[in-house]
C-alpha cells in the first residue's frame, strides 16, 4: 500500500473528531471565540439539542471580508502569533470554524464597526462556497446546523436531545461564571430560557445566578498567593454538600477547566469533613502567568498541565483548610431552614393534620413498627453494651400505650454573660444527647456525641503532626513485587515514609520489603498500602495515601473515644463542650460530615408561633 496525501476535507473531519465531540463542544467554541472578540452580550438558540441548530449572536469587534475567509480555514488565527507559553485568549489553535464546516453545515456572518455592511460565508461538509455581502449589525453571527450529517456514525454517539440539551447548559453557566461583564442569553424550543445579565466585576453575584440565592450564605471566601500564584473564590461550608461534583468550578486565567489535579486538590482538602459519596461546593479562580501553565495539552483545552503541579494543589489544600479554619464552627444555615421547613403546619400545604406516630414520622421518616416513640435502648447512637461509666437508662413512661421519650429539663444556673458566646449558654440536654443552648437572639441545639467526635478527632491530628509516627516491627518483612519504576519512586521517599511510620527498603530489582508499619494501622493490608502509595506517588509525587489512612484511623479512634449518646453531663460539662467547639476548626460539622449543631433565631422561632 502507497502512502498518499489526505484529502483537506478528511483531514477536517478527522480533527474534528477531536475538537467537537458533541453539540456541546460547537457551543463552547463558538462562545469562546464571541469573548475573545470582545463580546459583550453573547446569544445562544439550540433546536433538537444543538443537533439541528446552534446559533451564536454577539456584539463582538467582528470581521472584514479578508478575515472571515480565513477564518474558515484551518490553522487560521488572529489569537497566536509564534510563542505557545503566553497565550491570553480562550481559543488559539484557529481549527473550530473549519473542523465544524467540516461535518456540519457552517454559516457565518460579521460586520466590524463603521464597516457599510456585513460579508457571509457558508460550508457544508467542509464545501466552502463563496464569499457574498450580507445584512447583519455589527459583530457576528454563527450558525450550525445538521451537526455530524457529514459523519453519520457519529450521530449514534450522541445522547438523547434533553441530555445534550443538559450539556449545552452546562457549558454556557461555566463560561457565565469565568466573565461575569458579559450577558449571556441561552434559549430555543428545546429549552426554557436561560437570562444571565452582566454584573460588572462582582463574581458573586453572578455566582449566584448560577448556583442559586444560597451561595453566598453557605460559602466562606478565599484570597490567598503563593510565589506570584494566586487564588480567590468561595468555598461551600462542609455541611452544605452536593451528591456529585458539578458544583465544583474552576478557572485558570480565566479559562473554565476541568482538571483532575484541581479537582483532586478540592477533594482533598474536605478529606476529613465530608460524609463518603458527597462532594464540596467550590468556585476558584486561579491566576498564573502564562508561561506556567500549558493550555494545549488537549484539543478541547478543559485540561491544563502546571510547571510546578505540587505548588497550585498545596495552595488549593491550604487555602481552603485555612478558609474553614477561619470560619471557626460555622454551619450551614440550610440545616436551620430545615427544621423550621419541617416545624410548619402540615395544613399550609393543603394537607389532613396529622397526629400520633404517623406525625412523628413526618419528621424522622416512616415510624418504626410497633409503636411510634424513640428507645434509648434501640439507638443506633446508644453507648456500648456492658460500658456503664457516666451513663443511664432510664426507664420509658408510658402514655395511652405508647412509649414516650424522656427530656432532662432541669434549666441550668449558668452565667447569662454567656450568652454572648457564638453557641451561648447551656440550659438543658434532652435525650441524654442533645444540648439545647440559649443565645441573645435565639437557641442553639448541639449533637454532644458528633460535637465531641470532631474534638477529640482534631486532637489526634495534632498529635501525627506532633512528631514520627510509632510503628510496629514485623515479625517477618513483607516482601511486595512491584514494577521497577515503581520500586524506584517508593525507595526515593523512604524517609518521607519513615516520618509515618512505614519503613521500607528495595528487596532486589522489582520488590519491596516492608519492615515496619504504622502501629496505627493495625493488622493492615501492607501489600494493598504500599501499591496505592507507589500509585498516589507516581500521580502526585506525594505520599498523602497513607497519611489520608492514618487520619482514617483517627477518625475511628475519635468516635470511640468521645462522649457517646445516653451519656448525661452537668451543665459545667455542657458549657466546657461549647467553649470548646468555639475554639476547634470544623466544628461545625463531625468527622463524618454530618452538622454538630443547628441554630434557630429567635425571629424564625416567633414565625412558628405566628408571632410575626
Amino acid at each position: 500500500m502507497r502512502i498518499h496525501q489526505l484529502p483537506e476535507t478528511l483531514i477536517n473531519q478527522i480533527a474534528a473528531g477531536e475538537v467537537i465531540e458533541r453539540p456541546a463542544s460547537v457551543v463552547k467554541e463558538l462562545v469562546e471565540n464571541a469573548i475573545d472578540a470582545g463580546a459583550r452580550r453573547i446569544e445562544i438558540a439550540t433546536a433538537a439539542g444543538g443537533k439541528a441548530l446552534v446559533r451564536v449572536i454577539d456584539d463582538g469587534s467582528g470581521m472584514d471580508a479578508e478575515d472571515l475567509a480565513l477564518a474558515v480555514r484551518r490553522h487560521c488565527t488572529s489569537k497566536l502569533d509564534q510563542r505557545l507559553d503566553d497565550i491570553r485568549t480562550l481559543g488559539f489553535r484557529g481549527e473550530a470554524l473549519p473542523s465544524i464546516g467540516s461535518v456540519a453545515r457552517l454559516t457565518l456572518r460579521s460586520r466590524p464597526k463603521d464597516a457599510p455592511h456585513a460579508n457571509e460565508v457558508s460550508l457544508a461538509g467542509g464545501v466552502p462556497a463563496p464569499l457574498k455581502p450580507a445584512a447583519a449589525n455589527q459583530g457576528t453571527t454563527v450558525e450550525v446546523r445538521d451537526l455530524f450529517f457529514a459523519t453519520p456514525a457519529r450521530l449514534k454517539f450522541l445522547k438523547s436531545d434533553r441530555a445534550e440539551t443538559a450539556a449545552i447548559t452546562e457549558v454556557v453557566r461555566r463560561i457565565a461564571i469565568a466573565f461575569p461583564s458579559v450577558r449571556f442569553t441561552l434559549s430555543g424550543p428545546d429549552r426554557s430560557t436561560l437570562d444571565l445579565p452582566a454584573t460588572g466585576e462582582d463574581r458573586l453575584a453572578r455566582v449566584a445566578q448560577v448556583l442559586g440565592g444560597e451561595f453566598a450564605a453557605n460559602t466562606i471566601a478565599l484570597d490567598a498567593m503563593r510565589e506570584d500564584v494566586g487564588l480567590a473564590g468561595h468555598v461551600g461550608l462542609p455541611t452544605w454538600n452536593k451528591a456529585n461534583s458539578l458544583s465544583q468550578y474552576a478557572f485558570v486565567n480565566g479559562r473554565p477547566v476541568q482538571d483532575k489535579q484541581i479537582l483532586s486538590a478540592i477533594r482533598a482538602a474536605y478529606s476529613d469533613t465530608l460524609p463518603r459519596g458527597r462532594y464540596p461546593v467550590a468556585v476558584l479562580w486561579i491566576t498564573l502567568d502564562p508561561a506556567l501553565v500549558d493550555v494545549n495539552v488537549h484539543p478541547a483545552k478543559a485540561d491544563v498541565r502546571f510547571r510546578d503541579p505540587g505548588l497550585v494543589r498545596g495552595l488549593i489544600i491550604g487555602a481552603i483548610r485555612q478558609a474553614l479554619t477561619d470560619g471557626g464552627d460555622r454551619a450551614s444555615p440550610s440545616a436551620s431552614m430545615g427544621l423550621a421547613q419541617a416545624f410548619r403546619s402540615p395544613e399550609a400545604f393543603g394537607e389532613a393534620p396529622q397526629t400520633g406516630a404517623a406525625y412523628r414520622g413526618s419528621f424522622g421518616g416512616a415510624p418504626r413498627p410497633g409503636n411510634g416513640g424513640w428507645q434509648a435502648g434501640q439507638s443506633p447512637s446508644r453507648p456500648l453494651d456492658g460500658f456503664a461509666s457516666g451513663f443511664s437508662e432510664k426507664s420509658q413512661p408510658e402514655i395511652s400505650g405508647a412509649v414516650m421519650p424522656s427530656a432532662r429539663v432541669d434549666e441550668t444556673q449558668s452565667d447569662p454573660s454567656l450568652e454572648t458566646h457564638p453557641l451561648g449558654a447551656a440550659r438543658t440536654q434532652i435525650h441524654e444527647n442533645y444540648i439545647v443552648a440559649q443565645t441573645r437572639d435565639g437557641l442553639v441545639i448541639v449533637d454532644q456525641h458528633a460535637a465531641h467526635e470532631r474534638l477529640v478527632f482534631e486532637r489526634l491530628k495534632s498529635s501525627l503532626r506532633a512528631g514520627r509516627v510509632p510503628s510496629q516491627i514485623l515479625l517477618l518483612p513483607e516482601i511486595i513485587d512491584l514494577p521497577e519504576d515503581d520500586c524506584d519512586r517508593l525507595a526515593e521517599r523512604a524517609d518521607d515514609l519513615a516520618q509515618f511510620g512505614l519503613v521500607l527498603e528495595r528487596f532486589g530489582p522489582g520488590a519491596i520489603a516492608v519492615r515496619e508499619t504504622p502501629s496505627m494501622l493495625g493488622d493492615t493490608d501492607v501489600a494493598g498500602l504500599v501499591r496505592d502509595l507507589a500509585d498516589e506517588i507516581a500521580e502526585w509525587d506525594s505520599a498523602g495515601g497513607l497519611s489520608d489512612r492514618l487520619e482514617a484511623v483517627a477518625s475511628t479512634m475519635a468516635c470511640h473515644g468521645s462522649v457517646r449518646s445516653g451519656r448525661r453531663l452537668i451543665p459545667e460539662e455542657m458549657n466546657a463542650l461549647l467553649r470548646e467547639m468555639e475554639r476547634t476548626p470544623g466544628s461545625g460539622q463531625c468527622n463524618h460530615g454530618r452538622p454538630t449543631y443547628i441554630e434557630l433565631k429567635l425571629a424564625d422561632i416567633e414565625k412558628l408561633f405566628s408571632r410575626r
